[in-house]
C-alpha cells in the first residue's frame, strides 16, 4: 500500500515538473519571437497554453483527492500545498508568455527591441530564475531556491528603466505609440515571470526547510544590501 502511495505522490511530481519545463519552453518562445521578430514562434506559443492550464487543473484535482484520501503526514501535505501553489504561479507564467507573443504579432517589425531596451537582459535573468527555481525543487537545494530571489531586484530595475524610456519615445515619436505601450506591457510580463519565478522558489524553502521566507528577514535584509551595492554575507 506505501509503494501505491508513494507512486501518486511520484505522478503528482512528475505533472508538476512536466508543467515547469513547458513554462520554460513558452517563455524562451516568446522571448525569441520577441527579440528576433519571428512570427511564427509568436503563433506557436498561442498553441500551447491550453496544454499548461490543463496542467494545473491535473495537478489541483491530484492533491485535493490525495489529502482527502490518504491523510497525509506533514511531508507529503507540504509537497501537495507547494505544488498547488506552483502550479498557479507556473499557470501565470503561461499567461504572461501568451501575452508576450499576442504584443509581438501587434509590434512595428521596424522597431530595434534587443538595441535599445534592456529586455534582452531582463529575459535571460528572468528565464535562468524559472529554470533555476524548477531545478532546485527537483534537486531539492533549498539553498538554491533561498537566492533566486534576490535576482528579481535586477529585473525590476530594468523594467523601469524601460517604462522610463519608452515613455520618453512615446513623447517624441507620436507615430508609433502603440507599439511602444505594447513594448511596456511586455516588459511589464517579464518582470512578472520573474516574480513567479521567485514564488516558486520561496515555496522550493518551504517544502525542504519548513520554513517560510516569503516576508523573513533574511530575505529583507540581503534585498537591502543589494540596494546598497553591497554583496549579501554568506
Amino acid at each position: 500500500m506505501k509503494r501505491f502511495f508513494h507512486s501518486e505522490l511520484e505522478q503528482f511530481r512528475s505533472n508538476l515538473l512536466l508543467m515547469g519545463e513547458r513554462c520554460i519552453e513558452i517563455v524562451r518562445l516568446s522571448t525569441r519571437a520577441l527579440l528576433e521578430g519571428n512570427v511564427d514562434f509568436a503563433k506557436a506559443v498561442l498553441t500551447k497554453d491550453d496544454a499548461i492550464d490543463e496542467l494545473e487543473v491535473m495537478i489541483d484535482a491530484e492533491a485535493i483527492r490525495y489529502i482527502s484520501m490518504r491523510a497525509p503526514v506533514a511531508k507529503d501535505l507540504r509537497l501537495l500545498t507547494v505544488g498547488m501553489k506552483a502550479a498557479h504561479d507556473l499557470e501565470r507564467v503561461g499567461d504572461e508568455a501568451t501575452s508576450i507573443a499576442r504584443r509581438t504579432l501587434k509590434l512595428d517589425a521596424a522597431l530595434p527591441v534587443k538595441d535599445f531596451l534592456g529586455i534582452p537582459a531582463m529575459t535571460q535573468i528572468t528565464l535562468e530564475m524559472l529554470r533555476d527555481s524548477i531545478d532546485s525543487f527537483i534537486e531539492g537545494e533549498a539553498d538554491k531556491a533561498l537566492a533566486i530571489p534576490l535576482r528579481d531586484k535586477e529585473v525590476d530595475r530594468l523594467n523601469k528603466q524601460n517604462y522610463e524610456t519608452l515613455a520618453r519615445l512615446i513623447t517624441q515619436d507620436t507615430a508609433r505609440i502603440n507599439s511602444y505601450l505594447d513594448l511596456m506591457f511586455i516588459s511589464k510580463s517579464i518582470e512578472r515571470v520573474a516574480d513567479h519565478a521567485s514564488n516558486i522558489s520561496e515555496e522550493v524553502v518551504y517544502l525542504y526547510k519548513a520554513e517560510d521566507i516569503r516576508h523573513s528577514s533574511l530575505v529583507k535584509e540581503a534585498k537591502a544590501q543589494l540596494r546598497e551595492g553591497e554583496e549579501p554575507e554568506e
